[in-house]
């Protein structure tokens, strides 16, 4: 059984009266920049067992009376057809599933904003689209010297120039895509109009990483920098919160860069800063929610050692480069890691010097390490799959799950009909002869009764898998890592 190290009912609880007592020390209204992913948050899940993807999001709906969502985007990302690559789909598309994805829970998203406004006929056309649909869009536009002149920037000539956004709610939760958005330029504007209009009103940040009130080197804060090596971000001690308080804080180099400025504009949009640290801005409570912190250690540990291996495939797809590897490779160091840390390894690698070909390793939730060999057949992803189905079921190693009735059509199908040179059944393949032949065999239909088991399983390849074996192990929540090298020479690899 997985271990807990987070108490996610505590969390759900602290997290939400934090930003009720942010909202009633700024006299009723406040705007909190949402950093992170609310609905999808695996990375909190990874390194804080117990911690739920969707966390953030029960946590919000403690407050769903109280809050309404601005959603931004930037209308450059709209001209660019910026994808999120986790989603693979397109920042506007995803503000349209976000949309979506709030209403579903009770959310209101009261509007949308488009930020960086230039008159790009993209975003034109996306904002003409929203409004069909019934959503209110608002515009911000360019502000020539930001974030550096200050003055400028908090004038009519500024944030003067941006659309006010009517908001109806105490709390206004700006989130986004993702980052680049423009959800801090947001949350001032707004301040700098509503105290024009004479209301009085706040702004706050809610980001998880790195965790304020554990070590600068903890395994958790290591392993944000590992998840954001491609922005370099860096985590480093507030020095602002130790000359103001005398006491330790982490926070991340962009967050303190900016700090000086946005207190400025702070100070001149309400005549003084409520701030005297960057981490006084923050409301994040996951730190106090922590209850296993050798858990939570073995979990960040085992993220750094995941990301270190998904920089050295991006590297050799040409998905990454080297300065992001070195990054990684100092971060293992500092965590005093290798990758025989982390057991599916070396039993995919045992396993593939044993057979001459791939091979895939998984480990159970009980430690146990299953492993798969490439066939005829099926690839060593499809094999490392049954063979763990039959771990967890206690089922023989002799008993064949599928029978050759099921598989020798689809492989006629792939190769005769599809045009598919390789016979060798993929992962998702396999999955549905399995489910087929459960219809008659209970064997089988005991077999797909284990697939919830292998949620959080860890997975090793001693080769690059196919992007069908890859979305497959993503789909049953399995952790998957792989060596940097393609099973054959050829330049394309799907």
């Amino acid at each position: 059984m997985k271990q807990i190290g987070f108490d996610h009912q505590r969390y759900l609880q602290t997290q939400s009266e934090q930003i009720r007592r942010r909202i009633a020390e700024f006299g009723g209204k406040l705007y909190l920049e949402f950093g992170g992913k609310l609905f999808d948050d695996t990375h909190a899940a990874r390194v804080l067992p117990g911690f739920l993807p969707d966390s953030k999001l029960q946590m919000l709906l403690q407050l769903k009376d109280q809050a309404e969502i601005v959603i931004v985007i930037n209308a450059g990302a709209i001209a660019s057809s910026k994808v999120r690559g986790d989603l693979g789909i397109t920042y506007e598309e995803d503000v349209l599933r976000l949309v979506d994805s709030f209403r579903s829970v009770g959310l209101y998203v009261g509007s949308v904003t488009l930020t960086c406004f230039e008159g790009q006929p993209a975003a034109a056309a996306f904002q003409a689209r929203l409004e069909q649909l019934g959503m209110r869009v608002y515009r911000h536009y360019v502000i020539e010297g930001y974030p550096s002149q200050v003055e400028r920037i908090v004038s009519d000539e500024g944030y003067g120039k941006n659309d006010y956004i009517e908001t109806t709610r105490q709390l206004v939760v700006v989130t986004a895509p993702g980052p680049g958005s423009g959800k801090m330029a947001t949350c001032l504007s707004q301040l700098y109009h509503d105290y024009r209009r004479g209301v009085r009103a706040g702004y706050a940040k809610f980001e998880t990483f790195p965790i304020w009130n554990l070590p600068l080197k903890h395994p958790v804060n290591l392993a944000y920098e590992a998840a954001t090596a491609d922005l370099n971000d860096v985590n480093m001690i507030d020095p602002f919160h130790l000359e103001a308080y005398g006491k330790t804080a982490v926070n991340y180099n962009r967050d303190v860069e900016i700090f000086p400025v946005v207190s400025a504009m702070l100070e001149r949009i309400a005549g003084h800063s409520p701030y005297a640290s960057p981490t006084d801005m923050g409301v994040n409570m996951a730190g106090e929610c922590i209850v296993n912190d050798e858990v939570v250690c073995r979990a960040a540990k085992d993220e750094i050692i995941r990301r270190y291996y998904a920089g050295q495939v991006a590297l050799k797809t040409g998905k990454g480069d080297e300065k992001q590897l070195r990054k990684l490779e100092l971060l293992m160091k500092q965590a005093g890691l290798t990758p025989a840390d982390r057991p599916v390894v070396g039993a995919a690698a045992e396993k593939a010097a044993a057979t001459g070909e791939p091979a895939v390793a998984i480990e159970l939730p009980d430690g146990r390490l299953v492993t798969g060999k490439t066939s005829a057949l099926m690839g060593a992803a499809s094999a490392a799959l049954l063979n763990a189905l039959k771990a967890l079921g206690n089922i023989d190693d002799d008993i064949h799950l599928l029978s050759p009735v099921i598989l020798q059509p689809i492989q006629h199908l792939k190769v005769d009909h599809l045009g598919n040179r390789n016979p060798r059944l993929h992962t998702d393949e396999i999955l549905l002869a399995l489910a087929i032949g459960a219809a008659t065999n209970p064997t089988a239909e005991f077999a797909m009764q284990q697939l919830g088991a292998l949620r959080g399983c860890q997975v090793h390849a001693s080769v690059i898998l196919s992007s069908v074996d890859r979305k497959t192990f993503q789909r049953l929540g399995m952790e998957l890592t792989m060596e940097p090298a393609y099973q054959t020479k050829r330049f394309f690899h799907a």
